[in-house]
């Protein structure tokens, strides 16, 4: 294929855009408004992803050490636990240090620990964090075993609880995106078909006097992904303004949850959006054109 015939298709495919004006709207429109509730559902989908990232990632053990381990041994369980696989972070925390902690949460109840700084009975302790949440049980199990460790405690049943219900949360989320996905690529490429299909007899007669199916195809390839593009264009400004007018002027401070800043999320909403409006398109005016190619 020369420059010259891909330029034809090209030119042709945007002509069409023009020259069928009401239904190039209504494809436009069908794709704009599924692609905007896929859009938002999308928004909400990634940030409840990212909502439970990081109460998953906030889960830690609280390791407590003998009340007889001396420094050079505290040191060594450090690099220990540093050294096991899977362990993303060692924090120390002196005995001192968790007595002055526990004060400035009472705040005017911390008279009650008075008697504790004489004889600090408290335990030093390290808290820990796995890589991967998930397996903070294994690893809890590997650190209680070392040497001058007395406790070790993760809230195993509460935890437990945490990942079955995050993971419940994703497997559902990721089942409704799929399916409004597919119900989007239904209800647009039947759009489209319907457009192509009120111009049957230009393929037919196209057909008839000799020129070859991929020339029939061309136009409506580059028909299709205009109207994927165009109909995505709508949806990633509404999108846009929508979620940074939630974030910068609704008052979300009484909610205990972080959200997905602005960029890159809706960078990355609008490429998505962009490249199934495009595919659908495509694969829309495909099928259809296949169907009249067969006289």
């Amino acid at each position: 294929m020369n420059l010259n015939t891909v330029g034809r298709h090209i030119k042709e495919g945007f002509r069409n855009i023009g020259r069928n004006g009401w239904m190039t709207f209504a494809s436009v429109s069908a794709v704009a408004i599924t692609l905007l509730i896929l859009g938002v559902f999308l928004l909400l989908a990634m940030n409840v992803n990212y909502m439970t990232k990081i109460i998953e990632d906030q889960v830690e053990i609280t390791v407590e050490l003998d009340l007889n381990a001396k420094d050079a041994q505290i040191k060594a369980i450090e690099n220990e636990i540093r050294n096991m696989d899977g362990v993303k972070s060692v924090t120390f925390i002196s005995k001192e240090e968790l007595l002055k902690q526990l004060k400035e949460r009472l705040g005017k109840d911390a008279y009650l620990l008075e008697g504790f700084d004489e004889e600090n009975s408290l335990y030093d302790s390290f808290q820990v964090r796995a890589f991967n949440p998930e397996t903070t049980g294994q690893v809890a199990e590997k650190i209680a075993k070392i040497q001058m460790v007395s406790n070790v405690d993760y809230g195993k049943a509460t935890v437990e609880k945490l990942f079955a219900v995050t993971k419940w949360v994703r497997n559902i989320g990721l089942a409704f995106t799929l399916g409004l996905a597919f119900t989007a690529m239904f209800l647009i490429s039947n759009t489209i078909k319907i457009t192509i299909y009120a111009r049957r007899r230009e393929i037919q007669i196209m057909k008839l006097v000799g020129a070859t199916n991929w020339f029939i195809r061309w136009p409506f390839f580059v028909e299709g992904f205009l109207l994927g593009v165009l109909g995505s264009i709508g949806p990633i400004i509404l999108l846009y303004i929508g979620y940074r007018t939630l974030l910068d002027k609704v008052n979300l401070s009484f909610l205990f949850f972080k959200f997905l800043p602005v960029y890159p999320l809706t960078y990355q909403i609008s490429l998505i959006l962009v490249v199934i409006g495009a595919f659908i398109g495509i694969w829309g005016s495909m099928m259809s054109v296949r169907r009249f190619l067969k006289i």
